[in-house]
């Protein structure tokens, strides 16, 4: 099989790969979706009508997830969506085998025990796994690699959604930003295949089943207004995320960091229970405009303002509960949750609306164009939040207001946030990847592979006669100066000894130091490219050293070199 397709031109071969990765993917979101559905009817016959093991659950579901990535994984395999993007970025598209099952397992035990999060990204990386180890096994360039691991990350999200043209469209917003239009029959051809697999076993079932009615010009303002609400909500999701992230992490012992998540995410569900899990089932009463069985806090009131106040510390701690889970070891992603707290941002506006003047506007709709407004704020992808929820949920008479609200809730979000939550860290690091080609490519350039090492070395307190024998030896024009313990200490220019390398007399009394230049930038051998021709613009050089921890002498790179790599690589970027 592989030596055959090894005949066909690269184009072809990766139409046939990506129906391949299609039907991979879709089995394994299928093995997901049935795992987890399994784990929760298992602990419910063991704990049949007994409501506190269920607080203490999400922290079992944690641990184990912790103790199999810690002993056996042995690798971070958190944030799948954005590791996807450095994987792509910085590792040439290669993601290790083993995330085509860890990711599955671990992802898995978090949420069948409760874990307050989505299964959405860790199938995205099991996806761009399959696609990533595939690609590599059949010899494929970067760019073929990197489609096809594309491919199985558009194919989990058409296999986990039964959403093929989401799929496509999350790849494209999301994850490559560099695809030509002829790269999008592979994406097509995998997230049909995935979805056929995933209607095959699963049956052709809407995620979630909804009661609409129909499209009213006279909501048009609440939609307006519910954007903007989203746009806001997106904004405290991702940074107190974030924030929490960052905080939680600061704990250095892994266990103690997992006692305190389990017993707060306890607690938060003993008090607000539809954080329990991904919270799907929570969003049935909400979709089909029944009564919201809300329990907990809510159910010790009896005012009619308690539900929509209810939900609306729901829409609050929802982030807590889910860093609580990610950061005490277990593994879910910010899909689900987003699609969650979208959900119960659209239900909080419209019932608080109706309370004000009944029967105004239709609940159901508001919580089903809710969903789309957070996705698109939270993610900065607009059109995968429209068409993903149209699909989902067959609410395709429901298009405008997708539309609508999504643009405002993003246009809302990029005024204060120019990131979105898989991307902010990474372009803190300047490894991000973006729709411009200019500094796409830069991005993908890595300064350790333009390091020039054919410069001759002097010592720092070598005499003149040592510094002219290593001009002869020597094919460049610029010698690094050195100390004992190969410290870069400046540099002399070829210019610099000229008039004095022909005078005898002073070999023995000038020395290297009497010469030196001192480097006016430094760069190190990780440094991302962007900051190295900023580097470059500021100084005014031509060369700069490449130094190492504790400025040890690794090299130079050159203006020339770096433009050469460039035009390279831009050709082909932007090769069809």
């Amino acid at each position: 099989m592989r030596a055959l397709l090894h005949k066909w031109p690269e184009q072809n071969m990766l139409l046939a790969l990506s129906v391949v990765v299609g039907i991979l993917c879709g089995g394994a979101a299928v093995l997901l979706k049935v795992t987890i559905h399994a784990v929760h009817l298992g602990l419910a016959s063991l704990f049949p009508g007994i409501s506190w093991p269920y607080l203490l659950l999400p922290g079992v579901g944690m641990l184990l997830s912790l103790l199999i990535v810690k002993y056996i994984v042995r690798d971070n395999i958190g944030h799948g969506v954005t590791r996807v993007l450095v994987a792509v970025s910085r590792h040439e598209s290669k993601i290790d085998r083993h995330n085509i099952w860890s990711s599955l397992v671990t992802s898995a035990l978090t949420i069948g025990f409760g874990g307050s999060v989505g299964a959405e990204a860790p199938i995205v990386y099991t996806g761009a796994a399959i696609g990533s180890t595939l690609g590599r096994y059949m010899g494929l360039s970067y760019r073929g690699m990197t489609l096809l691991l594309g491919c199985g990350a558009a194919g989990a999200v058409a296999g986990i959604f039964n959403a093929p043209l989401a799929g496509v469209l999350f790849t494209l917003e999301i994850l490559l930003f560099n695809l030509s239009m002829s790269s999008i029959l592979p994406l097509l051809l995998s997230t049909v295949s995935a979805t056929m697999v995933s209607y095959l076993f699963l049956g052709r079932t809407t995620q979630f089943t909804c009661t609409l009615a129909a499209f009213s010009m006279h909501n048009v303002p609440f939609y307006i207004i519910l954007g903007i609400f989203c746009g806001f909500c997106s904004l405290y999701f991702l940074r107190m995320t974030l924030s929490l992230e960052d905080r939680l992490g600061k704990m250095t012992s892994p266990y103690l960091r997992w006692l305190l998540c389990a017993v707060s995410l306890g607690l938060l569900i003993f008090l607000f229970p539809p954080l329990y899990g991904e919270g799907y089932d929570a969003l049935v009463p909400l979709l089909n405009g029944e009564s919201a069985d809300s329990g907990g806090l809510a159910a010790c009131l009896h005012q009619p303002w308690a539900v929509p106040v209810f939900f609306a510390g729901v829409l609050l701690l929802k982030v807590f509960a889910m860093t609580f889970t990610n950061a005490g070891g277990g593994v879910g992603g910010t899909f689900g949750p987003t699609l969650f707290v979208g959900a119960v941002a659209g239900f909080v506006m419209a019932s608080t609306v109706n309370l004000v003047s009944p029967g105004s506007i239709p609940v159901p709709d508001f919580v089903l164009v809710g969903m789309a407004g957070l996705m698109a704020g939270v993610m900065q992808a607009p059109m995968t939040a429209i068409f993903l929820i149209a699909e989902i949920s067959g609410g395709y008479e429901l298009l405008v207001p997708l539309i609508l609200t999504a643009s405002i809730a993003y246009g809302t979000t990029r005024l204060f946030e120019k990131y979105s939550i898989y991307t902010k860290r990474i372009a803190q690091t300047g490894q991000l990847l973006t729709h411009d080609s200019d500094q796409a490519v830069l991005t993908l350039l890595k300064t350790a592979d333009l390091v020039e090492t054919d410069f001759t070395p002097v010592r720092i307190d070598a005499t003149l006669r040592e510094l002219v024998d290593a001009v002869s030896v020597s094919n460049r024009n610029i010698f690094p100066v050195l100390d004992a313990r190969h410290r870069f200490q400046g540099y002399v220019a070829l210019s610099d000894i000229r008039h004095d390398m022909f005078r005898t007399d002073l070999y023995d009394s000038r020395h290297v130091y009497n010469y030196m230049r001192s480097a006016p930038e430094y760069v190190y051998a990780d440094e991302p490219m962007e900051r190295v021709m900023r580097k470059f613009e500021t100084s005014e050089a031509w060369n700069l050293p490449v130094v190492g921890p504790d400025r040890t002498y690794l090299g130079f790179v050159s203006k020339s070199k770096i433009f050469n790599a460039y035009r390279e690589e831009l050709k082909d970027f932007s090769q069809d």
